[in-house]
């Protein structure tokens, strides 16, 4: 999806500003209606950060200069055509997380919605999920309600918790690599499940 600024809604709230982006029917896989992208303050820093480079993509990327630094740049902007690109790839080889897939960053965020409390519906909301019923129909997600789950989930900052999912993923990748595995129940011996 390439974001565009005439998908843009700027939103005023009194109190907050910010930015939200009605995504086409047509430019999202699989939906039988618009959608819509709600800035968080960190988001709403990044949109900012890059307003002005391009005339209708917000994503945009060109080959910086590298020498010449006076000159300027002989590539215009183009917008981002995928996630998964070399500058992905790059970020992730760097930052080391080993097989970080796109899509595992809306598992992060359904995940750090879950654990701030946000109720199941608004994180349905947030995450594109259709919900059934005419309860669902008749009672979405307010603004204000949406864009404090996001802020709930912007900071990093001291993020220990795990699902046991990716417990149970670190624990087998462990017990391939040959390591012993130290749980609170004393030694386990390689190959032997975790859970007995």
């Amino acid at each position: 999806m390439n974001l565009r600024w005439a998908w843009e809604i700027p939103v005023d709230l009194g109190d907050i500003q910010f930015s939200v982006f009605e995504v086409p029917r047509q430019c999202v896989k699989g939906r039988k209606s618009e959608a819509y992208v709600v800035c968080n303050s960190a988001a709403q820093h990044i949109v900012e950060k890059v307003r002005g480079q391009h005339k209708e993509f917000v994503f945009v990327w060109r080959r910086e200069q590298v020498k010449n630094f006076n000159n300027e740049p002989t590539m215009p902007y183009s917008p981002v055509q995928t996630m998964n690109n070399t500058a992905w790839q790059t970020a992730r080889s760097k930052a080391g997380p080993g097989d970080l897939h796109v899509h595992d960053l809306r598992h992060t965020a359904g995940m750090r919605l879950r654990e701030a409390g946000v109720p199941e519906d608004t994180r349905a909301d947030i995450l594109w999920h259709v919900r059934p019923g005419m309860t669902a129909h008749y009672s979405e997600a307010q603004i204000r309600e949406i864009r404090a789950a996001l802020e709930l989930i912007k900071d990093e900052t001291g993020r220990v918790n795990r699902s046991m999912r990716s417990l149970a993923k670190e624990a087998r990748a462990g017990a391939c690599a040959g390591e012993s595995l130290q749980g609170p129940f004393g030694q386990r011996k390689t190959g032997q499940p975790l859970w007995s």
